[in-house]
């Protein structure tokens, strides 16, 4: 059992309990800090509370945090492409489609599955359900993401994560022309409309800023080198969406279109939404002077729609030359 007294400073009150303790606590999902309010683990002034109590300056909140329970999902022999790995951490290249840890109506064949598989062990600190998963990638999105392997490792980058010390870097085609150095600082919460959309427009939300890094313009989509310090539920889609330039595929949040010119009409193969997180870097662990940087190439599905996209503006560029 872990004990934990958090001290409510002036700049923190105000806050809910439940938003409070999971930015104290790394490692923990707000479901999980919930449960443990209702559970009476953790209280405010040595008294219960509800998730919803507004913090006040002067509370000393207390947090218990159960030992790890043991992980649960049974072990599949799924296909895993493995980055790197040591005693502590896995890297793997997270392919579309699959889904990150077990969930109501995906309780088998998810990333966890596969580790269990290929792993003998992992972090217990993510739950039953969620062992040894720091961060998380949508279904639909690709590319690198780091495992702990033990709870020391779990701690440590959950740490890094929180206090914005991972460097994260996305690739995405989005419609419309979007410029080089654009910065979207906007706050993402759940839509008070739709429980399963992230939104701009949400009660309780919580600070992202997503910045584009590179750009290139292919006559009517612009493909985008994105970096991101926070990692909010959705946020390169939300934010992208909320400037009128939404990611090409993306049926949640407006990237889907069926009519458009000829020059554009490879987009219409895509099953996902054309997004792949491309670069991970942070510090290992338990090697503290040692910076990891891992990168994932554009999947085949991506590339061929890219491809083809420049080859087209190339051939539009041209023929307006008059070469």
């Amino acid at each position: 059992m872990q004990h934990l007294e958090l001290p409510v400073t002036a700049d923190q009150s105000g806050q809910r309990l439940d938003h409070f303790v999971v930015e104290q606590v790394p490692g923990q999902s707000r479901s999980q800090i919930q449960r443990l309010i209702k559970e009476g683990q953790i209280r405010v002034g040595g008294h219960d509370a509800k998730p919803n109590y507004l913090t006040r300056a002067g509370d000393t909140v207390t947090v218990d945090v159960p030992d790890p329970a043991p992980a649960t999902p049974q072990p599949e022999a799924l296909p895993i492409d493995v980055l790197f790995e040591d005693a502590d951490l896995i890297v793997v290249n997270k392919p579309a489609g699959m889904v990150v840890h077990p969930a109501p109506g995906h309780t088998g064949g998810t990333l966890v599955n596969a580790l269990l598989h290929y792993v003998d062990d992992l972090s217990g600190i993510g739950g039953e359900l969620r062992p040894g998963i720091v961060h998380r990638l949508d279904r639909g999105t690709s590319g690198v993401m780091v495992v702990a392997k033990n709870d020391a490792s779990h701690r440590e980058m959950a740490r890094q994560f929180h206090d914005r010390e991972v460097e994260k870097e996305y690739v995405a085609l989005v419609w419309g022309l979007v410029q080089q150095g654009r910065r979207i600082d906007a706050a993402i919460g759940r839509d008070p409309n739709d429980r399963q959309k992230m939104s701009n427009r949400a009660r309780h939300a919580r600070s992202a800023v997503t910045r584009v890094t590179r750009a290139q313009f292919l006559k009517g989509v612009s493909y985008l080198h994105v970096a991101i310090a926070t990692g909010r539920t959705h946020q390169i889609r939300v934010h992208l969406s909320g400037i009128g330039h939404p990611i090409v595929g993306d049926t949640t949040y407006g990237g889907v279109r069926r009519h458009m010119p000829a020059h554009l009409r490879a987009v219409l193969r895509l099953e996902r939404p054309f997004l792949h997180a491309q670069r991970l870097s942070f510090i290992h662990p338990t090697e503290p002077g040692r910076r990891l940087e891992f990168t994932a190439p554009l999947p085949v599905d991506l590339q061929d729609v890219l491809d083809e996209l420049v080859e087209r503006a190339k051939a539009a560029a041209d023929e307006e030359n008059g070469n």
